[in-house]
């Protein structure tokens, strides 16, 4: 209360408002939950994590409040709004600013155009890049993240005085709970085996654990470094990637017909059927293409690695097709700035796109796999502990 007394006008406002915020949300959490802090009582339905932070900007000022986390499955208040439109616009016009070069005063002016009364200053400017660099860095909440999907897009900057295209690593997983989330984002000149090594090492040290596989294509330098970094995880080779490989070794005409034949591998029922399926197809298909079966029994191991999974899993682990809408999105974006000035440009859009996505993930927490399909994948799974973070 000291603190009150001390603090006059606006600041009083502020203060009251951050904590009057703060125990509503606190609120919201426990009621989720179904107990408070340490609380043990029969309608406990998970258990708290510690915090994150986020700054709250009012008219009152920025308010800076903690948001409980879970050691499984997600919360975000319903009294606040994870992106407002206009906040969205702000990170557009902040972003194109830094792309193109543009100066404080400058982006003060479009934010205002915007329809913003007080504009944005250079602290704003740097709070906003500030949570990009959150994004990147903050430490992944979940206790395992079973699938991870893998994937690279490029885009082209100005390095050294050229212009060069630019691999954009991203990385998305599932939760135990079946959520999804972006996991990470890194640009650099390509997809070495070294570089998807710092990648992945980077994932482990902020918390990725759990991973039982790792879906992607078959770049070379990817997979070695999935081997190497990725240890106890199982690889899924794209089935999409692998179509297109196998395009590269036949007639244009036939593709339609060897696609189709190849789509039936991941139509069958057990795990059992899918692989004796593969030879069969391997066999059929040898006979006019020989290189196309030299193709599927090489790649038989990884190409069917999904069918030791649950079954009700098998069609959403099969490829790396949940990425595309980020690639998309990225492609989309980049292909407005056609060339960025520099890497650390490249760096800052992609981060935004993802977070904006990541965010929509979460505030929309409509399950990518339903839970009870994920606690088959967990069967020796024992009660959490009691909350003992916080």
């Amino acid at each position: 209360m000291e603190s009150l007394r001390s603090a006059d006008g606006l600041e009083l406002v502020r203060e009251v408002a951050e904590r009057l915020l703060q125990e509503l949300i606190e609120a919201e959490a426990t009621a989720q939950i179904g107990a408070e802090w340490n609380e043990q009582t029969a309608t406990r339905t998970g258990y708290r994590n510690g915090h994150r932070d986020k700054t709250v900007t009012t008219q009152a000022g920025d308010l800076e409040l903690a948001i409980p986390k879970l050691r499984a499955g997600s919360f975000f208040p319903s009294l606040l709004q994870r992106r407002r439109r206009i906040d969205q616009a702000l990170y557009a016009v902040v972003m194109e600013a830094y792309v193109h070069g543009v100066s404080t005063r400058s982006v003060d002016d479009l934010v205002k155009a915007l329809g913003s009364d007080t504009g944005i200053s250079k602290s704003e400017v740097s709070r906003i890049c500030g949570d990009l660099d959150a994004f990147r860095s903050r430490p992944l909440d979940h206790t395992r993240f079973p699938y991870v999907y893998l994937d690279a897009t490029y885009v082209k900057a100005r390095v050294d005085h050229r212009i060069v295209s630019q691999a954009v690593l991203i990385a998305t997983g599932v939760t135990e709970d079946g959520g999804r989330e972006v996991l990470g984002v890194m640009v650099g000149d390509s997809e070495t085996e070294a570089f998807w090594a710092t990648f992945l090492r980077s994932l482990r040290d902020r918390g990725l654990s759990g991973v039982r596989l790792v879906i992607s294509d078959s770049h070379s330098g990817l997979v070695k470094a999935i081997r190497k970094v990725m240890l106890g995880a199982a690889w899924q080779r794209c089935r999409v990637h692998f179509v297109r490989n196998v395009f590269s070794a036949i007639p244009k005409g036939a593709a339609e017909m060897v696609a189709a034949t190849i789509r039936t591998l991941f139509a069958q029922p057990t795990a059992e059927t899918v692989r004796t399926h593969l030879d069969t197809v391997a066999d059929m298909l040898g006979e006019q293409f020989p290189k196309v079966r030299e193709m599927l029994l090489g790649a038989k191991e990884d190409l069917t690695a999904f069918a030791d999974f649950p079954h009700q899993h098998w069609k959403k682990i099969q490829s790396t097709n949940p990425l595309e809408r980020l690639n998309r999105e990225i492609k989309r974006r980049s292909d407005v700035v056609q060339v960025f000035p520099n890497t650390a440009a490249v760096n800052r859009l992609a981060t935004a796109v993802l977070a904006e996505l990541h965010d929509e993930w979460i505030a929309f927490p409509r399950r990518y796999l339903s839970t009870e399909s994920m606690d088959s994948l967990y069967p020796d799974s024992t009660t959490l502990l009691p909350d003992t973070t916080e």
